[in-house]
C-alpha cells in the first residue's frame, strides 16, 4: 500500500483536523491550484451521508476560508491519522 497522499487527501485531512484553510494556503501547503474545485469534489464525499459539513467564511481581507464540521459532535469514536486510516479514539 501506497503512502503517498494526493492533493486532495491531504485537504480533506487538514479540514478534518479541525484547520481552515484559504486558496493561498492549499496552494502554498499542498500545490492546488483551484481549491473551490477540491472543496467542491470533497464537499459531495463528507456531506453524503450527512455526518460532516463543509463551510466558509470571509476573512477580514475578503478571502474565503473553508472549514469542515462534524454534524454530530462528541459523538464520534474515530479519527483519521495523517496518512488518511481511521482508529479508534
Amino acid at each position: 500500500m501506497s503512502t503517498m497522499m494526493t492533493k486532495r487527501q491531504r485537504v480533506l485531512n487538514c479540514l478534518a483536523n479541525g484547520n481552515g484553510l484559504t486558496a493561498n494556503e492549499a496552494k502554498s501547503r499542498f500545490s492546488v491550484g483551484n481549491l473551490r474545485a477540491t472543496i467542491s469534489d470533497i464537499k459531495s464525499q463528507v456531506e453524503a451521508f450527512g455526518n460532516w459539513e463543509i463551510v466558509s467564511e470571509e476573512t477580514a481581507t475578503g478571502k474565503t476560508r473553508y472549514f469542515m464540521n462534524d454534524t454530530h459532535p462528541g459523538v464520534r469514536t474515530y479519527g483519521y491519522d495523517k496518512f488518511g486510516s481511521r482508529y479508534a479514539l
